[in-house]
């Protein structure tokens, strides 16, 4: 009984310690060097809608910081009573609510969860392949790619964005880590590709 019971609480641990974020989150081969199943899933987002891994790293850093469940933080609320949230964004990429219902209906994917990293990522293929066609945008344009993301694909469009420096200055902070996830994964890809690291 005893080996059952410690079996368990170890499986319950290794659980838990999978959905901790990486431990170098600046790091590309070493988050995906970590969370090995995260980049079979960038490589299938990849294959299904040509998102590139390092766009899809950057936008996941900025909204959630690898939190499979972040949240906007509550509002002031009164006395004991906690706040609203400003808005439905959940998990990895912050989707909203109805965003999410119609990635899961337009790629098929009714059971996908926001706090899955395999979804996020998918849902940030189809969300930026949609960003493309619409708006012209380039794969690699990752300022603009997340102007969209964060404004809307309407609100692209009519440029709320450009009345809202801080946002132009988060989108650059976007961009820079794109670069930099970008660069690094050159130099690991094959490692990664091969399933062979030394430590």
């Amino acid at each position: 009984m005893r080996p059952l019971i410690a079996f368990a609480l170890a499986s319950t641990l290794a659980a838990c310690a999978s959905l901790d974020p990486p431990a170098q989150a600046d790091n590309a081969c070493s988050i995906f060097a970590q969370k090995k199943p995260w980049w079979r899933a960038a490589k299938a987002a990849e294959d299904r809608w040509g998102l590139d891994p390092a766009l899809a790293l950057a936008i996941i850093h900025q909204e959630s910081a690898f939190n499979h469940d972040a949240r906007p933080p509550r509002k002031d609320g009164f006395l004991f009573i906690p706040g609203e949230r400003p808005s439905s964004a959940f998990g990895y990429a912050q989707a909203l609510e109805p965003t999410w219902a119609e990635y899961r209906k337009a790629a098929g994917r009714p059971g996908a969860d926001r706090d899955s990293f395999e979804d996020s990522v998918d849902f940030i293929g189809w969300y930026t392949t949609v960003s493309a066609k619409r708006l012209g945008l380039k794969p690699t344009d990752a300022r603009n790619h997340y102007l969209a993301y964060h404004e809307g694909h309407g609100g692209f469009e009519r440029g709320t964005w450009r009345d809202k420096r801080w946002l132009i200055q988060v989108a650059a902070k976007v961009e820079a880590n794109h670069r930099r996830y970008a660069a690094q994964i050159k130099q690991c890809e094959a490692k990664l590709n091969g399933g062979f690291w030394i430590f």
